[in-house]
């Protein structure tokens, strides 16, 4: 019987690698994690999820006290000004507390930390920075990064064409910002900058924003982010984009052909979309190859073809988010113990959080009309009476049920809470509720998750504050 130096060995320790760690050490297994990183908790807790949602926080205190509801409350203010450099400073510590925690945790659970990039050498084995190191499992976990838009260089360190890692670090609020995609991120980002000073244009290839999400989020999404202030170019490409010194300019045309014209800014963040991270790992060296996305298949259990490796994350199929990887980690490390780890990816809220939050889980009242008849029902938060204290007006909650059988298919929501209120729905859903179970539900008064009460009752036509 082969010796291997430990039971599992992950590579990478983003939000699912170092929570497949940290379960697989809890259930008696000998574990160790491989990151070349600095710190752990890649790109999510270092720069993605974690740093970008302390900037969208502090960007919206700041509009507020500036330009926003505090005289509305009767709070009077003086001059308000930005101190970016104090607020890049508390970003910079909510990041450090939370990657040190993860390290923390780490120690708490034997889990041994590998410092180091990882490439296979056979199935069992991999070398990481120098040395060999042998597993019976090892679990690839490596994450993903920005997809490059062809002819166009990013350099963050310059701050005139910057990826999401460069907008979330820039040392000046730009005069001009245009983001290149018009999805979650480079609308957060695009938010951030909006709030503290820049005018900010979004590009975006499709005619509506945010793929991916029900008609009804897009197409309000467009009229909230005008509103706020956003240049929205849809059904519009960039076909170049050319610097010159502190300034840069784009080449757009429409989308589906006509005369082109050119934009100037003083910094273009590209974001439009991510790819997974496989170089370097030397998968050819097992046999594992790629699909035609780029991602390593595995089956239910996240086993790959290969025996003894497995996948999870942004490198497999299915939505790049933080939290189904973490799922995926749980799930893997108690199937390499002989347990039953699942994951239902019909099940997974994805939110986009600017403010107002759009957040969504199940399906899209367009891919619902395919599979068979359904009932839709929407609730506006103006009509909600904590939104409309709150002077937060825009959005509404959006239930869609199966006609016959009244189970909940999907559920979409617009509200500052959106990505709160949606991990209500998510549960439902993961029982099979129908609409029927959430109406008849008390919800506390006066909440913003009343919303999604009225919005269910409406499915069987019978809401009561509209």
């Amino acid at each position: 019987m082969a010796e291997y130096d430990y039971d599992v060995l992950v590579i990478g320790a983003g939000p699912g690698g170092y929570v497949a760690a940290i379960r697989a050490a809890q259930l008696g297994l000998k574990t160790a994690c491989a990151e070349g990183r600095e710190t752990l908790g890649g790109t999510c807790l270092n720069v993605g999820c974690i740093p970008s949602k302390a900037l969208l926080h502090g960007s919206e205190k700041f509009d507020e006290a500036k330009n926003g509801t505090f005289a509305s409350y009767g709070i009077k203010t003086g001059e308000v000004t930005l101190d970016l450099d104090a607020m890049q400073a508390q970003k910079l510590d909510s990041v450090k507390q939370l990657t040190g925690g993860i390290e923390f945790l780490f120690k708490k659970n034997k889990v041994t930390w590998l410092k180091g990039y990882a490439s296979f050498e056979d199935a069992h084995s991999v070398t990481v920075a120098g040395q060999k190191v042998t597993a019976k499992n090892i679990v690839i976990a490596t994450g993903s990064s920005v997809t490059p838009l062809p002819g166009v260089s990013v350099d963050n360190d310059a701050g005139v064409i910057v990826d999401s890692t460069g907008a979330l670090a820039l040392k000046k609020v730009p005069e001009h910002l245009v983001v290149i995609g018009g999805g979650v991120i480079g609308l957060e980002l695009g938010s951030v900058w909006r709030r503290l000073g820049a005018k900010v244009t979004v590009v975006e290839f499709l005619d509506q924003l945010l793929p991916g999400m029900d008609g009804d989020v897009r197409k309000e999404a467009a009229k909230i982010f005008k509103k706020q202030g956003m240049e929205l170019k849809l059904g519009t490409k960039v076909t170049g984009v050319a610097v010159d010194g502190a300034k840069a300019t784009l080449t757009v045309e429409p989308a589906k052909g006509g005369d082109a014209a050119t934009i100037e800014a003083d910094c273009v963040l590209v974001a439009i979309g991510r790819r997974p991270n496989v170089d370097g790992l030397g998968l050819d060296k097992i046999g594992l190859e790629l699909n035609a996305r780029g991602q390593i298949e595995t089956d239910h259990d996240f086993a790959t073809k290969v025996d003894g490796v497995w996948a999870i994350g942004d490198c497999i199929p299915g939505p790049m988010l933080a939290h189904k990887a973490e799922d995926e980690g749980i799930a893997v490390a108690e199937n390499i113990a002989g347990l039953t780890g699942i994951v239902n990816h019909d099940v997974i809220p994805g939110v986009v959080y600017t403010f107002p939050e759009f957040a969504g889980v199940g399906l899209t009242e367009e891919a619902a009309k395919e599979k068979g008849e359904i009932k839709v029902s929407k609730f506006p938060m103006l009509a909600n009476s904590r939104a409309k204290t709150n002077h937060e007006p825009d959005g509404f909650v959006k239930v869609i049920a199966d006609a016959k059988t009244d189970r909940v298919l999907g559920v979409w929501a617009i509200a500052s809470v959106a990505g709160t209120m949606i991990a209500e729905a998510a549960l439902a859903m993961e029982y099979g509720a129908t609409s029927e179970d959430i109406a008849y539900t008390c919800h506390a008064h006066p909440t913003h998750s009343e919303a999604l009460k009225e919005a269910a009752m409406g499915v069987q036509g019978k809401p009561i504050h509209i």
